[in-house]
């Protein structure tokens, strides 16, 4: 699957985040500003995750209508990822 800009700007702003923290971590930050800072990214890993599988998803479709194959299978596996990324 080919990745978009969007996905990569998601990755790389987590990243930004992720650095941060670390910074905070090293300085001694606070345990509250720390624990905020890393519930906004696993929110942000969260969404990203759902943007990866959605866009998948309508790919895996759409191919598969064109093949004349059913989507139950890929739509099943589509709802097993986001399953198990909780």
């Amino acid at each position: 699957m080919a990745y978009d800009k969007r996905i990569e700007n998601r990755l790389k702003r987590i990243e930004g985040q992720l650095r941060g923290v670390l910074k905070m971590v090293e300085n001694d930050g606070e345990c509250r500003d720390v624990v905020m800072q890393l519930s906004a990214i696993r929110s942000a890993v969260d969404r990203t995750i759902g943007v990866v599988v959605s866009d998948n998803l309508e790919s895996c479709v759409r191919q598969s209508i064109e093949k004349g194959e059913g989507t139950e299978a890929v739509v099943k596996e589509a709802v097993e990822l986001l399953v198990k990324s909780r």
